[in-house]
């Protein structure tokens, strides 16, 4: 069922070959947009794979384009070639992140810094040079976490990464407001994807005790609120960040 209608918006979500990102871009091309499919282009294919995939499910809707979030130089060509192939933007979702969770003690500086570099690093690169791109009324969403509001334990690298997100779109949403372009984001709890691999049975069993709704979040729970915020009705909606929790925060 399409609640919304984009049609003639064009929209880029940031890592969106697969889970919270691709539930987030196929949502955008059923409600009518032009989507660009971001992914980054792993040694192993995967990514490459999952991204031509999607593409032909929604032939003529989404386009593919591969770029690493961490590389300035990449991220600029690619809002480049946004611009020369569709004029610019409407929409940027910054959903593109990783997770290496261990405890401070056995933490590795590439832990830390892989992360960061992509969670945060990666985020200010995508909305430097979207914003130049992006339409004055435009939106962009990041996708922060409870993480980076509660922390969690082994998580100092995501925990600060997500809340430096969470920083950074309350700075943007008054640095764009004169162009009315609102910046939000959203802060996932914990939502079914291939992430939740790494968390462990007895670890599930003490979250869900927590939830008050009783289950884990959807891909798709966190896409229509991303869509919601994407909205000309959310104009007047600018640097919150909206938990997606099922009551737990």
């Amino acid at each position: 069922m399409i609640r919304f209608d984009f049609t003639h918006k064009v929209v880029l979500v940031s890592g969106s070959s697969r889970g919270i990102g691709a539930e987030i871009l196929q949502q955008f091309a059923r409600a009518g947009a032009q989507c660009i499919l971001h992914y980054w282009d792993d040694p192993s294919g995967a990514n490459k794979l999952d991204a031509e995939q999607i593409v032909a499910q929604h032939a003529g809707k989404v386009v593919a384009m591969a770029a690493d979030v961490r590389d300035a130089e990449q991220i600029e060509n690619m809002m480049h070639k946004v611009k020369a192939e569709f004029g610019g933007l409407d929409i940027l979702v910054n959903n593109a992140g990783i997770l290496k969770d261990r405890t401070l003690k056995k933490m590795t500086l590439d832990d830390w810094h892989s992360v960061v570099e992509t969670n945060l690093t990666g985020v200010f690169h995508c909305c430097k040079y979207g914003a130049e791109i992006l339409h004055d009324g435009g939106r962009i969403v990041n996708i922060a976490s409870v993480a980076g509001l509660m922390g969690f334990h082994g998580q100092t690298n995501y925990a600060a990464a997500k809340a430096g997100v969470i920083g950074m779109t309350r700075v943007l949403a008054k640095e764009l407001a004169r162009r009315r372009i609102a910046v939000n984001a959203v802060a996932p709890g914990v939502i079914q994807t291939s992430m939740m691999d790494s968390i462990k049975e007895e670890m599930r069993a003490e979250y869900i005790k927590l939830i008050p709704m009783g289950r884990f979040g959807q891909p798709a729970d966190v896409a229509n609120a991303v869509l919601f915020l994407s909205t000309e009705e959310s104009e007047y909606i600018t640097g919150q960040v909206l938990p997606i929790t099922g009551g737990w925060v």
